[in-house]
């Protein structure tokens, strides 16, 4: 299994948006950068993630799981892009905080730091770890 981390403004699509697509889940549409793409193409169904808010909360909020591999993005009018289906599986008890991995060493190399801008990124099974620790969540 593969870790990652998929970026979301709440104003656009918020966590609660995705708990209320149920087991049906959601696309994961509108990514336009190549290297995200590139992660959605890498992502296996079984797969997990944190969904992040970006924005004013800049925190990791969520675990989701990918529930379908790269298909054509629907809202893409051209077919370079693609995304995943992904469902909610559980909120996090506490949500950590962008500036709580700042502030934790074990983080310090963590794609959320160092490419910042990135809306779906890859994460260590390490990161995964510590930041379920951090969030009371259970990582499993």
């Amino acid at each position: 299994m593969a870790f990652w981390l998929f970026k979301s403004e709440p104003s656009t699509w918020s966590w609660d948006d995705q708990v209320a697509k149920g087991c049906a889940g959601e696309e994961w549409d509108g990514v336009r950068n190549y290297q995200a793409r590139n992660h959605m193409r890498a992502m296996k169904p079984g797969d997990r993630g944190f969904f992040y808010h970006s924005q004013k909360e800049k925190a990791v909020v969520g675990i989701v799981e990918i529930i379908a591999e790269a298909h054509p993005d629907s809202t893409a009018e051209d077919d370079r892009w693609e995304c995943v289906d992904v469902k909610a599986v559980r909120p996090f008890a506490r949500p950590v905080t962008l500036d709580q991995v700042k502030a934790e060493p074990a983080l310090a190399d963590m794609a959320l730091l160092k490419n910042s801008r990135l809306s779906v990124q890859p994460v260590t099974e390490e990161e995964w770890r510590r930041i379920c620790e951090m969030g009371g969540t259970d990582p499993d």
